[in-house]
C-alpha cells in the first residue's frame, strides 16, 4: 500500500501541537426551517465526526477553532462560540484513530502522540447550510449536513458535545441573541419566529412570541414587505444599531 505523505507529514508533527489540547467545532446551519449539523465521515470507514483538530503551539484555542472552520467551509466570518470543555478521563474509545490510520497503511504504536488523552474545548458555529459546501480533510472524504434529529453515531464522546452545544444554543437565544447570525440582516417576525420554533424544537404562540420580541427593545423596524398579493404585507425588522 502506498503511503499518504500529506498523512505521514501530519503523524511525524506531533511536537508542532499543544499535547493533550483539541477542538471540536459544533457547526450548526439553518434554512427554511431545517437544523442541521455539519459531520465528516473518514476515508475507508463507516465512522463520522465532528469537524475538529489540534491546537499548534503558537495559536489559541479560538484561533485554531477559526482554523479548523476555515478548512472545512472556506469561511472566516462566521458566528464562532466557545461553550464547552470536555475533560472526562475517559472520553470515548481512542482505538477508533489507531484504526483509521490502519486503514491508511501506519500502525501506530500505544504511546503515539493521536492515541493519548486529550481534553477537547468545544466551539459552536452558525451558517446558512444552504450557503456552504464541507470540505473534507485528508482523514475524511466525505462531508455533510444532517439532520439535528438524525444523528448517526460518532466517535468518542461527539453526540455528547452535539447535545451540549444544542442546550446552549437554545440556552443563548435570547441571551446573547445568537439566532439572529442565522438570518439575513432583514427579516420578518415570522422569520424570526420560525427559526425560534426550529432551534427549540416546538411551536410558540404567535402573539406571545411577537409581544416578548418587541418588548425586547432590541429590533427597528424597517419596512412593509410587499408581495403582491392583497393580504397586508408583514412588518421587515432588523437588529438596532449599537449607538
Amino acid at each position: 500500500m502506498t503511503l499518504s505523505p500529506d498523512i505521514k507529514t501530519f503523524l511525524d508533527s506531533g511536537s508542532q501541537y499543544h499535547p493533550g489540547v483539541s477542538v471540536d467545532c459544533v457547526v450548526f446551519g439553518f434554512h427554511e426551517r431545517q437544523l442541521k449539523v455539519l459531520l465528516l465521515e473518514f476515508k475507508k470507514t463507516n465512522v463520522f465526526a465532528l469537524p475538529g483538530g489540534f491546537v499548534f503551539k503558537e495559536e489559541s484555542t479560538d484561533e485554531a477553532a477559526t482554523r479548523i472552520l476555515w478548512e472545512r467551509t472556506g469561511v472566516k466570518n462566521i458566528y464562532l462560540e466557545q461553550f464547552y470543555t470536555f475533560g472526562e478521563q475517559n472520553r470515548g474509545n481512542w482505538n477508533v484513530h489507531k484504526e483509521t490510520m490502519s486503514s491508511h497503511g501506519f500502525e501506530l504504536e500505544n504511546e503515539h502522540w493521536i492515541l493519548q488523552r486529550f481534553i477537547s474545548v468545544g466551539y459552536y458555529a452558525l451558517l446558512d447550510f444552504s450557503k456552504f459546501e464541507p470540505a473534507p480533510d485528508i482523514f475524511s472524504d466525505v462531508g455533510d449536513w444532517y439532520d439535528i434529529h438524525q444523528i448517526p453515531p460518532l466517535i468518542l464522546d461527539h453526540n455528547r458535545i452535539v447535545e451540549k452545544a444544542l442546550d446552549t444554543l437554545r440556552l443563548m437565544l435570547d441571551h446573547k441573541l445568537v439566532g439572529f447570525n442565522l438570518l439575513s440582516e432583514t427579516f420578518t417576525m415570522n422569520e424570526l419566529q420560525s427559526l425560534y420554533e426550529t432551534i427549540l424544537d416546538k411551536k410558540l404562540l404567535r402573539a406571545n412570541f411577537q409581544r416578548k420580541m418587541l418588548s425586547m427593545e432590541i429590533l427597528e423596524r424597517v419596512e412593509k414587505k410587499f408581495s403582491g398579493k392583497a393580504h397586508k404585507p408583514p412588518y421587515v425588522y432588523r437588529i438596532k444599531k449599537v449607538q
